[in-house]
């Protein structure tokens, strides 16, 4: 999983990912159903009907409130980093626009003895940035590297299901498996790193952590930590060249001031909030140049508890702060109406979504009584609740820059008072909060969001092995049976029992509360009207970007190589 903002549940951006990785600022985009085609809104007539002729060139430069935090796939958890390094590296295998599984660095694969053996067939001709020949070894290098115990990495579980890889020559990989594991065609959409420039090396401290160099469609040009990283078209993409000559993300910690950036020709595309969306996208300014869409995300948005602290460690406080909050004030006050109520870790519509889990509708009193059932009454009538002389308070902490959830925690902070519990805000910078707080684990409660990949496993985020140090179980969540069923389904291949496993799963959640699951919100993008070729799928925007172009006589950057 990725979490969304700077954070991503995979991969806001990284589409072909089976992870999960945190995000700062919600979803730019993403073998299972989609939940319906999303709509596209806006954007200029005349641009629509005049699509122009393709041509090589401009630069489409994007808005981000978080910095990248590393390079190199397998050692970042952000949306940020991963959103980079799906342009510069490639799987064997990766989501097409309809959410089927297709080819990557892998031309073709063979499923054998029952699912066990997968045996991919790769590309021949494929070179890496520096020119180097791409093979099997280093594919080989990369299963190697994620499940060294030395590599700080959440993402070695999948791998660690490999009972053997090997290479059969440069152009043939082989793994095999012990047992079925459902996730392990799509565990192989990591990004493949280059084995002739960090094998031996500490990759650490590889200097691919700033400059990366892979196979993708666009190369690393320059990274101003805290204001750009810069990418430049790969010439010789085995894919073809992509049309857009460059690319800049923009980093801009303040959606607000991005704002600004968009409407004065600074970015030509980010995400917007909701009221950018409904009110102040509505000028003929903005019909006449951009296009915006709308669709549901593959994300949610949740209030995580610190379980280590022993102001939650009660099952009965987390229901009772969920009744104490209204999430449709919040879909409807925040959002404006632009999302769904989560009620668990899938999106509503996929097929491991189970909708008959316990409901916690808007309740102060039911939530005033649970509290007391825990111990916590107001002894001295000051109207805050105590338990054993201490007063209940605590501080949510969110990242900086991103407005919805600051007012998220704003309403959650006005209802818990209503029920007696003091609420504190902290809002941090995004490479602070995650590596000074999330990290170490240094937070009561926070305001995050996962964006959800295809494949439904939920091991990385959930699973009690998963609590150390950059995991992504950073709640330090336990449960025996949750732990069983997660197993349980990765290793079966019939989807029936694994609907079984994730729809029990959900209704653990739901009773045992480790996050009060918000919303899933409408992804809302916005992207400048000169660029062509912008399709809205199942799978989100930006699956076809290396299609992107601007006609010749509308272009009006220069990338400098």
């Amino acid at each position: 999983m990725k979490p969304t903002g700077p954070f991503r549940w995979i991969p806001l951006v990284f589409v072909a990912v089976v992870c999960m990785i945190l995000a700062a600022c919600g979803s730019d985009e993403q073998r299972l159903p989609a939940a319906g085609t999303p709509a596209s809104v806006g954007g200029s007539a005349d641009a629509k009907a005049s699509q122009g002729v393709p041509a090589y060139g401009d630069i489409l430069v994007e808005g981000s409130i978080g910095d990248a935090s590393n390079l190199i796939p397998l050692l970042s958890s952000d949306a940020t980093s991963h959103g980079i390094a799906e342009m510069v590296f490639n799987g064997l295998v990766k989501y097409d626009k309809d959410l089927n599984v297709v080819g990557d660095l892998a031309e073709s694969w063979e499923i054998s003895r029952g699912g066990l053996v997968i045996t991919f067939h790769l590309r021949k001709g494929v070179r890496w940035h520096d020119g180097q020949p791409f093979t099997a070894a280093d594919v080989l290098y990369t299963y190697q590297v994620t499940i060294n115990p030395k590599t700080p990495t959440a993402y070695a579980g999948d791998f660690l299901k490999v009972k053997r890889a090997e290479v059969l020559d440069d152009y043939t990989f082989r793994v095999t498996y012990d047992k079925p594991f459902a996730p392990a065609l799509m565990s192989w959409s990591v990004g493949i790193l280059p084995r002739h420039l960090l094998e031996g090396q500490d990759i650490t401290t590889s200097p691919l952590g700033r400059r990366p160099v892979g196979t993708g469609p666009y190369q690393f040009k320059e990274w101003v930590t805290g204001q750009k990283i810069v990418l430049a078209s790969n010439p010789d993409y085995f894919e073809g060249r992509p049309y857009i000559d460059g690319y800049i993300l923009r980093i801009i910690p303040d959606s607000a001031t991005m704002f600004l950036e968009l409407r004065a020709n600074g970015i030509d595309r980010m995400g917007l909030t909701p009221l950018q969306y409904t009110r102040q996208t509505e000028s003929n300014v903005f019909r006449k140049n951009y296009q915006k869409f709308r669709y549901l995300s593959f994300a949610y948005t949740y209030l995580g508890y610190n379980l280590k602290s022993p102001l939650f460690s009660d099952k009965r406080v987390r229901q009772a702060i969920a009744h104490a909050v209204n999430r449709q004030e919040i879909i409807d006050g925040v959002l404006l109406g632009l999302g769904k109520p989560a009620t668990g870790p899938y999106k509503p519509g996929t097929w491991a979504y189970n909708p008959n889990v316990k409901a916690y509708p808007y309740d102060p009193t039911r939530a005033r009584a649970l509290l007391a059932e825990a111990g916590w009454k107001d002894a001295d009538g000051d109207g805050i609740l105590e338990k054993d002389g201490r007063p209940f308070e605590f501080e949510i902490l969110t990242n900086q820059g991103n407005e919805v959830r600051a007012k998220c925690a704003e309403i959650i902070q006005r209802r818990l008072a209503e029920i007696g519990i003091r609420v504190k805000i902290r809002i941090v910078e995004w490479a602070a909060f995650v590596n000074d707080f999330i990290n170490k684990r240094r937070f009561d409660a926070t305001i995050l969001g996962w964006t959800i990949p295809m494949e439904p496993d939920l091991f990385d985020v959930w699973h009690s092995s998963k609590t150390g140090p950059q995991e992504l179980n950073f709640v330090s969540y336990r449960n025996d049976e949750v732990d069983s069923l997660i197993v349980k389904a990765r290793e079966t291949f019939d989807q029936k029992i694994r609907k079984r496993c994730y729809d029990r799963i959900q209704e653990i959640l739901a009773e045992e509360q480790p996050y009060l699951f918000l919303y899933v919100p409408d992804a809302l993008p916005i992207i400048h009207a000169r660029f062509r070729g912008v399709e809205v799928a199942p799978i989100g925007i930006g699956w076809n970007q290396i299609q992107w172009y601007v006609p010749k006589e509308e272009q009006k950057l220069v990338m400098t190589r």
